[in-house]
């Protein structure tokens, strides 16, 4: 959608550039990494702030008891060293120079904030850490500590480049990434048939320009034409080339998908817009014979 709702402000003909569409694409999904792994980034920092706040401290003039005791277990937490012993995670944050978005003032807040919440006081107290307990720890500084932070959120929207615009779905591939135990390759995140997908439904889109603005135009009938959002066009685009030229993505969940794409980045009347829309043009093809849908379980 972010691919083409930048090829539609370039000169006219470029939107047919399939070479330009894909190099677009291809930034595109590089930057969300760069945004991806500096999220990571930063929980794996503020965990290991541990092993600077006890030094800090213990090198007080008059250190107290708890200042020569300061618990830096998180730092050495399972799932982090897990996440620092991945070569491509390193790789990324040295190619793409990405400490330098890490703010060692937020670091130290955060880390501050942590030490003093229940959830922080119960794991240092634990002698021994199960692997789920590692991970979930570490889950608690990104959704409570973190993005939970306004001051945080509002520093991420100034300083790291396009966080306002993806910062649901970086939210999303956190969640995915704590589900899957941190195995990503950060240098090559999409799996070849996720990318063949993005790239074969951007020229999907593109191609099929003309016949997909002929069945979405008569169901603009009850709207404003002239009003409705660019986004709210690219979404109806993509939606009937996913009815017609995707038959292993079934029709539900493309119209479940594009209401909450719609929902997120357009208007608050673009959820029932795209929803409404999108469901005539599908009565329309089902009449028409048109859906060829194949079932995903078949072998």
């Amino acid at each position: 959608m972010q691919t083409l709702y930048t090829l539609s402000s370039l000169e006219n003909g470029a939107q047919g550039n399939r070479e330009a569409a894909a190099r677009i694409l291809n930034d595109k999904l590089e930057h969300v990494m760069d945004i991806l792994t500096v999220s990571i980034l930063y929980t794996l920092r503020i965990a290991q702030y541990a092993e600077t706040d006890a030094s800090r401290r213990s090198s007080k003039y008059l250190p107290t008891t708890a200042d020569m005791n300061v618990n830096t277990s998180i730092s050495q937490n399972g799932f982090v060293l897990k996440v620092l012993a991945n070569t491509s995670f390193n790789e990324k944050i040295k190619k793409d120079k990405l400490e330098r978005f890490i703010d060692a003032d937020w670091v130290k807040k955060i880390y501050q904030l942590l030490a003093q919440t229940d959830e922080y006081q119960k794991y240092i107290a634990s002698g021994a850490h199960t692997v789920a307990e590692d991970k979930d720890i570490i889950q608690f500084v990104w959704e409570k500590q973190m993005i939970e932070s306004e001051g945080l959120m509002s520093y991420f929207t100034d300083e790291l480049p396009g966080w306002e615009d993806d910062s649901e779905l970086i939210t999303m591939l956190m969640q995915n990434f704590f589900k899957g135990n941190s195995k990503v390759n950060f240098l090559n995140p999409l799996s070849g048939e996720k990318k063949e997908y993005a790239h074969d439904l951007l020229q999907a889109v593109i191609d099929k320009e003309p016949y997909c603005v002929e069945l979405i135009e008569p169901k603009l009938t009850n709207w404003d034409k002239e009003r409705v959002a660019l986004i709210d066009l690219l979404l109806l685009r993509m939606g009937v080339c996913e009815f017609l030229y995707f038959p292993t993505i079934p029709t539900k969940v493309t119209i479940n998908e594009y209401i909450d794409i719609a929902k997120q980045y357009s208007t608050p009347q673009s959820g029932q817009f795209v929803n409404g829309v999108l469901d005539n043009i599908l009565k329309d093809l089902v009449k028409e014979d048109k859906i060829r849908k194949e079932d995903r379980l078949r072998s």
